[in-house]
Order: structure tokens, then sequence, then C-alpha cells
């Protein structure tokens, strides 16, 4: 089989890559609907290829987005609350296509050096001596790897600059540091997942985003909107993820879970509250339950203590029309 063999690995390890997509993928057996668009992913699974999820549901119109990205080089960008699952469904599409998939948090605390490269010190024949280190963003680009950048609106300005230099479908990336061009592989593919669309935090629920200037933004052919899923879907999903659920009363508690999630995204809506229960949090409320064995005290723990102090009596009045019982008299409200 042909491959690229590479020398420089983020584990200083040798690793091979297959040289190019070399396996049609059929659509509806693998994401559930059909498409135009002519799908090929790799025959050769390699370390940096995500597990797949086989419980995983995905959502046709991103799906459509993440594909054309994947095999038409587009720059997409999955936007969308938090957790609605934007950064796994990139990855579960990268999964079935066996393509090399790696995300890099864009916080704070990362900067320029960290995705560019630095002078690091290094021992040869014996002495001590200064060599670049290329970073990440170097060796993705080298390569037939896709570089998803979760929370793409919390980057720093300098960060952002450097991303803005491959954004163009063959942009290339100059390291001035050891005067070298790097052109970008022919499969290298880069996304991006943001709670904003360039905005910045306009709801307050996200702070510490950044606006993004509109020539960056323009650079982006795709942008999707991925929101959160029917609550017949969702209820499939958590029990999916948790199966001690599958019992018909179990069924009947994440449908009730489920119902509360909805009630508080559209409080946070109409602006009653400033937190909301995301899919990822109603999982981690049954994943609770099965450890402590109490709901209420769950719920306590995974989402109520988030809320502010003024918030909680009206999350409490959700929870009663789902549950019929009210958390205050289980003394779930009062503070310790």
């Amino acid at each position: 089989m042909n491959k690229l063999q590479l020398s420089k690995d983020m584990d200083n390890e040798e690793t091979s890559f297959p040289l190019n997509p070399d396996r049609k993928i059929d659509t509806k057996k693998s994401f559930g609907f059909s498409s135009e668009m002519k799908i090929f992913g790799f025959k050769e699974k390699t370390k940096f290829v995500p597990e797949i999820d086989e419980s995983y549901v995905f959502d046709e119109t991103t799906t459509q987005a993440i594909l054309a990205g994947y095999c038409y080089n587009r720059r997409v960008m999955i936007q969308g609350y938090h957790g609605t699952g934007k950064s796994t469904h990139i990855e579960q599409v990268a999964a079935r296509l066996n393509w090399p998939c790696i995300r890099i948090n864009l916080d704070s605390h990362i900067s320029r050096l960290d995705l560019i490269g630095k002078d690091a010190i290094v021992l040869k024949d014996g002495k001590q001596v200064t060599v670049f280190k290329e970073g990440i963003l170097p060796w993705s680009l080298q390569n037939p790897v896709a570089l998803v950048f979760d929370e793409y609106d919390a980057g720093r300005a300098d960060v952002m600059f450097v991303i803005q230099r491959i954004l163009e479908a063959n942009g290339k990336l100059t390291l001035l540091d050891n005067n070298k061009v790097i052109t970008p592989h022919p499969f290298f593919r880069i996304f991006a997942t943001a709670n904003t669309v360039g905005l910045g935090d306009t709801s307050g629920l996200y702070h510490g985003t950044q606006q993004i200037n509109q020539g960056q933004m323009d650079r982006w052919s795709i942008v999707s909107a991925l929101n959160y899923l029917p609550s017949e879907v969702e209820e499939k999903i958590i029990i999916s993820k948790v199966p001690n659920f599958k019992v018909s009363n179990g069924k009947e508690t994440i449908n009730k879970m489920v119902s509360l999630a909805g009630l508080t995204r559209n409080g946070f809506i109409s602006g009653d509250l400033s937190t909301v229960m995301s899919p990822r949090t109603v999982l981690t409320w049954a994943e609770n339950h099965n450890i402590l064995g109490d709901l209420d005290l769950a719920f306590k723990f995974t989402f109520l203590n988030k809320c502010d102090e003024m918030e909680r009596q009206i999350v409490s009045e959700y929870y009663q029309r789902c549950f019929g019982r009210e958390l205050i008299k289980n003394q779930i409200l009062e503070t310790e």
C-alpha cells in the first residue's frame, strides 16, 4: 500500500498515513441519509482516528456541511449552544471516514508559540544546543489530518492571525523562525466550533468569547448551526449511553429529565434563566443518578448548584412540573 512515511510525530514516534482517500463511503449506511456528494475516506485506520460511537445520532444538515469540509476541502465552522455535540459531530464523521482528527481547545492559555513552535534546548553530540521545534499547526498542515479548533471564538488575537494565514484553500504557512514555507498537504482539513457566530457574547451566556473580524469570518466557506435535538431523539441517545434506563420506568424518568431540560432552555430564551441544561448535562445527571441512587440529589450536584441562587426557585418549579414533587421539601435547595 502506498504510504507517506513521516519522520515527525507529536510523540516523536514514526507514523505512517495513507497517501490518498481510497474508500468510497455509502452515506445512507454510515450516516443515515442519502447525498449527492461523492464521499471518500481512508481504508486504513491510524492512531489519530477517533473511535466510532455506534449510538451517535447525526444531524443531517450539519453532517452534510462537515462532509463537504472533508471531501471538498471546505473550511467549516459549526456554531451552537454548549453541549450540542459540535466537536463530537466532527469527530464521529472523521471516525467513519478513518480520517485522522486532532482537537485543540483555543482557551486563553493557547498562544501563537504553542501553535507555530518555539526554540527548545536539546542534547546533540553531548552538548546542549538550541533548535526550533515545530508546533502542532505545521505538523498538521503537512499531513492528511483534520485539525479542529474548539471554542474558536475564545481564541486570543495573536492566535487568530496565525490561523487566518491557513484559512485560504491553499493557504501556505510561513515560519519566520526557521525561514520555511509550508505548503498544505492536499488532504489537510480545518474545522472550528464556536458558541457564537463571531459577534461576541451578545447573550451574556458565554463570557470570554471575542468578536471575530469579518475578514476572517469571510474565509470560513461554510458555517452551520447545530442546535438541540428533538426531545425524542435526545431521549434515545441518553438511554443508549445509560442502558439501565431501558426499562419502562427508566424511559419514563428520562422523558421527564429531557422535558425539564427543555423548560430550562425555554427559560433561558425568555430571559428567566442565565443557565441552561444541555444534552451533556442530562447525560451527566443520569450517570450521577446511577452513582448516588438518588435522582433529586444527582440533580442538585449536576445542575442546581450551578444556578444563581435567585433562579433556583424557578428551576424548582420546573422540577415540580415534570416530576410532581418539590425539591424544597426534599431539602435540595437548602444551602449546606
